[in-house]
């Protein structure tokens, strides 16, 4: 009952795979190998690496359920924790697991079959001194170890019937580009860690560096260091590019399953293995604003328990002092994305503008009105009599009043980078700049600012390689009249 209660633990194919290979890269492992047959019918999944392997005794006690105290010192590089992984990462996908390990001493090989030991009533497993089929053996090297998953009746079975090999292979797809993030950082070989290969089928997988920390447009925040029980735990914010700034592949790569408003927030490594990510921790709410911030919490293994790292390293939880300082300075990592998103806003109030819209904010209320006061709205209320032009009043509020805010909100939440202007003909554009020029200039303001003016402004700035000619011509006038 104990052994198949394991097989409950909350484990997804993904999270099974990387608690798999979070022993690999323990034992050294430099390449990691996932193999998998995706026949429907039967199956199977085997992880791989060329670590140094275990002797017999130590086989014996990996496959020994709960073989680690949890308490116990380790290195800073293990990733293990509990002792659970390797078993109860394979008895969540299947009911037979067998491990293959060589060191230079030969080859030992063990299983868990589910069904023996339902038969059996008895804790047993089968050890191999002359090995049996054991698929992709000839892939083991003069060291490491094989992980092979058969009778994989969670990943064969969708829905209550047999799985399509279009079923198999996607559900092992989207564990692969789950282990490009986990582990991008040993993908990528960063300072003090060794540099692991990790392929699916022969297929190399990239590393998935979810701060784009590489774009020139990502604003990289300072390092902050918090002291826990003479142990370092590092804060480091990170604000993606605005849409604007990143290329149309960049900007939907980068937002992740779930999307940018699901994957702000905190992304939690130990021993620089990805553990949890996108939350805040219940400190913050996810908001439109702050959904280009994510920040960098490194934390040892020695801190194991003050973090509650669970079974599957899958879930954790900051220990009071460090949430009480992460509190303190959650503004300032949220700040810099709002201010990607503000900073725009900010320039439709400012008076050297000329906006077509205004921002009005009146206590906890923020509206949007047109301005009247715009140079080709001016202009044209000048040419019409009273009643015309109290008509055209009505016309610009019942426009203001009509603007569709939330499915604004909406489309700029969901697909912000699909959101655009809507197009001015050619003819039009040109009188639009001219009839602005002429009146600002004679307003009092000098030509040589006009330009700057109508480049930071709208329709003008999103056009504006169309339009710099005609102004540039329009000064050009300006200074010989």
């Amino acid at each position: 009952m104990l052994i198949e209660s394991m097989r409950d633990l909350g484990y997804t194919l993904e999270t099974a795979l990387a608690d798999v290979i979070d022993n690999s890269i323990s034992a050294e492992a430099s390449e990691i190998d996932l193999l998998a047959d995706t026949n429907p019918a039967n199956p199977r999944i085997a992880i791989l690496d060329n670590g140094h392997g275990m002797s017999e005794a130590e086989l014996l006690d990996a496959m020994r359920p709960g073989n680690r105290n949890p308490l116990d010192d380790r290195s800073s590089n293990d990733l293990g924790r509990f002792g659970l992984g390797l078993k109860t990462a394979s008895f969540s996908q299947c009911r037979r697991v067998t491990v293959a390990t060589r060191t230079p001493n030969g080859l030992v090989c063990a299983r868990w079959d589910l069904d023996t030991v339902a038969e059996a009533d008895d804790w047993v497993v089968e050890i191999y001194e002359n090995e049996p089929d054991i698929p992709w053996l000839d892939r083991l090297g003069d060291q490491g170890t094989l992980v092979i998953w058969e009778k994989l009746d969670r990943l064969a079975e969708a829905d209550g019937v047999a799985a399509s090999a279009e079923h198999v292979i996607r559900r092992i797809d989207d564990a692969a580009n789950h282990l490009e993030l986990v582990f991008h950082r040993y993908l990528a070989g960063e300072r003090g860690i060794k540099r692991v290969k990790i392929r699916l089928n022969n297929r190399q997988l990239e590393p998935f560096d979810p701060f784009n920390s590489k774009h020139p447009a990502t604003i990289t925040g300072p390092e902050e260091r918090i002291r826990l029980r003479n142990q370092d735990i590092t804060v480091q914010a990170f604000t993606l590019p605005h849409h604007k700034k990143a290329s149309p592949q960049d900007w939907a790569r980068f937002e992740g399953r779930g999307g940018y408003l699901r994957n702000q927030g905190f992304y939690v490594y130990r021993a620089k293995r990805l553990i949890i990510h996108g939350t805040w921790f219940g400190l913050a709410r996810q908001t439109e604003l702050t959904k280009l911030a994510r920040v960098r919490i490194d934390m040892p293994n020695q801190l194991d328990s003050d973090w509650k790292i669970d079974v599957r390293k899958a879930s954790a939880q900051p220990p009071m002092r460090v949430r009480e300082r992460l509190r303190t300075i959650i503004e300032t990592i949220g700040a810099t994305s709002k201010r990607v998103y503000t900073a725009r806003g900010r320039k439709l109030v400012t008076d050297d503008r000329i906006p077509v819209w205004r921002r009005v904010q009146d206590k906890n209320e923020i509206r949007y009105v047109l301005n009247a006061d715009h140079p080709v709205m001016s202009e044209f209320s000048s040419k019409l009599d009273t009643d015309l032009r109290s008509q055209f009043r009505r016309v610009l509020e019942l426009s203001a009043a009509s603007l569709p805010v939330d499915a604004l909100f909406a489309d700029l939440g969901g697909q912000p980078e699909a959101v655009s202007s809507a197009k001015i003909a050619e003819d039009d554009l040109a009188i639009l700049v001219e009839t602005t020029f002429r009146v600002i200039a004679q307003a009092g303001t000098a030509a040589a600012s006009i330009p700057e003016m109508l480049r930071l402004a709208e329709p003008f700035r999103s056009q504006w390689e169309r339009v710099e000619p005609q102004v540039t011509s329009l000064v050009q006038e300006s200074a010989t009249t």
